[in-house]
């Protein structure tokens, strides 16, 4: 599918400047997953709850590649899952599923991240999740929960469940599943994905080295994990705003 064939009118002009901007940041967060290598096909979904308002928000539409996704061809769904104006597009169910479940008790969380990569599903198929093995895994490990594997996520029965284990975490490994992670801003919850799968890659590397692991003693772990509690908000608008200086120079297009 080209991405001429996958075009849609501009919502520019028929949507307020405050939808129009989570609009372009939740497609650049799309195209940035596509660009670091984590989608999967038309798989996996990001959503972006629309500023105060708890009942909306933004989510992919089902059939779009990742690279191919604009602010315009973002689809508006309600709680209950029924699209809000004009799409070519269903929604992915079990991205509803998952994506309303936390956004129905999360209303902090301006945005929702969901990932089947092969490192960050390789961890969370480890019984031990993420190890404290290094800097990165440190930084987040204490902020992240477990969900138990259900089958796809396709069953609303479901919800509750992940709402109880999710709490107040930010980031969560779904067992046998793969990786999720929210944030105040897009870019936090981008941020926040980076550190988790980047951990995760770390994870399989040193298992697979075979060597004798060396671990940071218990305060080290401590120190870092209370560094890491507010550190990644605190750099992640300087990293968004270089990442959309990249995406404009190698894959534009987002902010249509």
């Amino acid at each position: 599918m080209s991405l001429a064939s996958v075009s849609t009118s501009s919502l520019r002009n028929n949507v307020s400047e405050e939808e129009w901007k989570i609009r372009v940041d939740l497609a650049a967060a799309y195209r940035l997953v596509a660009l670091h290598g984590w989608d999967d096909l038309i798989f996996t979904h990001i959503s972006a709850r629309l500023p105060g308002d708890d009942n909306h928000f933004l989510i992919n539409p089902y059939g779009m590649m990742f690279e191919e996704i604009t602010a315009s061809s973002l689809v508006k769904i309600d709680m209950q899952g029924e699209i809000v104006g004009e799409s070519d597009y269903s929604v992915n169910p079990a991205g509803f599923t998952i994506h309303s479940a936390v956004h129905a008790v999360r209303h902090d969380a301006a945005c929702v991240m969901h990932l089947h990569t092969p490192a960050g599903t390789a961890v969370a198929t480890q019984e031990d999740g993420l190890l404290p093995l290094n800097q990165t895994a440190l930084v987040i490990r204490e902020q992240i929960a477990y969900h138990e594997y259900e089958g796809i996520a396709l069953n609303h029965d479901e919800r509750p469940r992940l709402q109880k284990d999710l709490g107040n975490k930010k980031l969560m490994l779904l067992w046998n599943h793969g990786t999720l992670a929210l944030g105040d801003t897009i870019a936090d919850t981008f941020l926040a994905m980076y550190f988790l799968e980047r951990a995760c890659e770390m994870q399989v590397a040193s298992l697979a080295g075979g060597g004798k692991l060396h671990y940071p003693s218990d305060a080290v772990k401590a120190v870092t994990a209370a560094q890491g509690e507010h550190g990644l908000t605190a750099v992640s608008g300087l990293a968004w705003t270089a990442l959309l200086r990249k995406l404009d120079r190698t894959f534009p297009g987002y902010a249509e």
